[in-house]
């Protein structure tokens, strides 16, 4: 595990009863979340599991309130930033006044029956350790990323804050509800991440990286998979950029890039077969 610790952070314990929300946005997950859900209810803690349905064409928002989640509903696409905020929003108006807030545990929605196991990241901010956990997952089956977009995120974080990231694109984050307002307004869609770890460690919150056996949908090397490679590239630069972080980037990072403007896959790096 890894942890920073920033220079004005100062952490009280919280309530042993800290009750905790699960969080999911969700687009087109009908396959996966119901057993997301079902999943995430078992964490100790958790009492609220609220989908966030981003604009979904299929039977996400009935599967996902049959398995017992909560379900909010965007009427059309707005982006995975977006549907987290939301999903925050109705967490807050749900809060007991007088009790203390939540913590926020926002997990993706094709983690199937692996969910419960993000029940680590809740520890050592429930206990007041840090402010917010990220969950560091092992080798996914299946995966078929040329490691570009995780390059250049671990590499901005690190130039940005002096920390250097084992999961820097890790959506599963657990943080306390002041974590949460001080990293907004999140960043637009895929850099969302690695923009909230710059901003609150720049801010002098804490993190710690957790290793969780979570398991995500196999993305394959489609045509599906190397768009949501580029719209993650040029996000997490996007984020970056407006950070002031400039990154130099390799002959694939240009690449992508270019490939992200025209809207089609990029060439293959050296090294890198078709499957």
């Amino acid at each position: 595990m890894v942890r920073v610790s920033g220079p004005s952070s100062s952490i009280e314990p919280v309530a042993a009863a800290q009750r905790v929300a699960v969080v999911i946005p969700a687009k087109n997950e009908s396959g996966r979340i119901a057993a997301t859900v079902a999943s995430a209810k078992t964490i100790p803690r958790v009492d609220l599991v609220l989908v966030v349905d981003d604009g979904s064409q299929d039977q996400t928002r009935p599967k996902a309130r049959e398995a017992g989640a909560v379900v909010v509903r965007h009427s059309h696409n707005r982006g995975k930033a977006a549907a987290m905020e939301t999903g925050a929003a109705i967490v807050a108006m749900r809060d007991v006044e007088g009790d203390p807030a939540r913590l926020l545990l926002f997990l993706d929605a094709d983690l199937g029956d692996s969910a419960g196991n993000a029940a680590p990241l809740i520890r050592p901010v429930a206990d007041g350790e840090v402010d917010f956990t990220v969950a560091v997952l092992p080798p996914q089956i299946g995966a078929a990323g040329f490691g570009a977009v995780v390059r250049l995120a671990r590499k901005g974080i690190a130039k940005a804050t002096g920390f250097v990231a084992r999961a820097p694109l890790s959506g599963q984050r657990c943080m306390t509800r002041e974590a949460y307002e001080e990293a907004t307004p999140l960043a637009h869609g895929w850099g969302v991440e690695t923009a909230m770890t710059i901003d609150l460690l720049r801010k002098g919150f804490t993190v710690q990286e957790v290793e969780c056996d979570l398991r995500h949908r196999p993305s394959g090397r489609t045509v599906r998979g190397l768009g949501h490679r580029m719209a993650q590239y040029r996000d997490v630069t996007l984020a970056l950029t407006a950070r002031g972080v400039k990154i130099a980037f390799n002959s694939f990072g240009h690449r992508l890039r270019r490939a992200a403007r025209r809207g089609r896959p990029p060439l293959r790096p050296p090294g890198h077969e078709p499957a």
